[in-house]
């Protein structure tokens, strides 16, 4: 397949783009400045703007499906996330491209109780505002037309953490799981090739 992913410089997107590679798909790393990455070799990448429909039509053009890890501190949460979800809807529509699936976050997710768990007692309040600015761009997946899937780590990342492998998928966030970005890119990946989860949000933990 022709992949493109998006946030290509970015811890998650580092990763989604080794995998794709890794299993043999044609892959463009879109990043800000290219310059600024030139440690990402053995695939092209490309200048693009996660927040711009021309941008991501051209860098979109002539792939298979695309992949988001976007994310960046410049822009407030509530701006960027679903700025960036419009964008996407509307460039990646123009490019043909119908596949999205979108690296999210885990406190958007619901909680045992069955609200988000950033609305649960005892969600730190420093992460709240990038989490209702997650939570919008997650709106603004809802509305558009393409075949998504939003897939968020169930707890938080294991930073430090080696490939297991292996993943689940729930529907329910869980604060005390991990799971380290390899194994996420796994899953990115398994969605891709096989689409199991359209038009929803889930949660990927380690198994």
């Amino acid at each position: 397949m022709n992949i493109v992913v998006f946030g290509a410089g970015g811890r998650a997107g580092r990763q989604a783009v080794a995998e794709a590679h890794r299993r043999g798909h044609q892959v463009t790393a879109v990043v800000r400045d290219p310059a600024s990455y030139s440690d990402l070799t053995d695939v092209p990448v490309v200048a693009g703007d996660v927040t711009d429909t021309v941008s991501i039509e051209h860098a979109a053009a002539g792939h298979d499906a695309a992949i988001s890890a976007a994310a960046t501190l410049s822009v407030p949460p509530h701006e960027f996330f679903p700025v960036s979800s419009r964008a996407l809807a509307t460039g990646l529509a123009k490019a043909g491209v119908r596949r999205l699936v979108v690296v999210g976050l885990a406190s958007v997710m619901p909680g045992a109780s069955g609200v988000p768990l950033m609305d649960e007692p005892g969600f730190p309040d420093e992460y709240r505002v990038f989490s209702l600015g997650h939570a919008a761009g997650l709106d603004e997946l809802r509305t558009c037309d393409l075949d998504w899937t939003y897939m968020a780590p169930a707890g938080d990342f294991d930073h430090e953490g080696t490939r297991a492998g292996r993943y689940r998928i729930a529907e329910h966030g869980d604060p005390a799981s991990r799971i380290t970005y390899e194994d996420l890119a796994i899953a990115l990946l398994d969605e891709i090739e096989a689409p199991r989860h359209h038009r929803a949000a889930v949660s990927v933990r380690e198994a």
